[in-house]
């Protein structure tokens, strides 16, 4: 009987490494706006690209005149970074792991998000 419940917990953690391999086995790393990297206008860049809940997405531009803020819909739709809602980027090589569900990103610099730098992705 101790043999049989030995094997039991021996399958269940191999099952359970399994499984945590193959999530992040499968996680893709996007560069924010391909060879232009996260500038001016890159609003439609996420258009038909499948994303994943752990994906990661690098954002290359010029830290001295740019930033990536995390923001909810709400500062996304209004160019707005809301209060105790976001999370400021500022390395020019960022590296942000999506969560499932909607993810929202603007540069705060004046007029950069209404220009079109910004991106909405909803993560599977």
């Amino acid at each position: 009987m101790g043999e049989g419940r030995g094997s039991a917990i021996v399958a269940t953690v191999l099952l359970f490494c399994l499984l945590l391999h193959c999530d992040t086995a499968h996680a893709t790393t996007y560069a924010v706006g391909g060879a232009k990297g996260w500038t001016l206008d890159v609003v439609g860049w996420p258009y038909g690209k499948r994303f994943m809940a752990g994906d990661i997405l690098v954002f290359n531009y010029n830290a001295a005149a740019h930033d990536v803020v995390s923001v909810n819909k709400v500062g996304y739709n209004t160019c707005t970074m809301p209060r105790g809602a976001s999370k400021v980027y500022h390395t020019g090589k960022d590296q942000i792991k999506l969560v499932k569900g909607q993810n929202f990103f603007i540069c705060s610099f004046p007029g950069h998000c209404q220009s079109g730098m910004k991106i909405a992705i909803t993560a599977m």
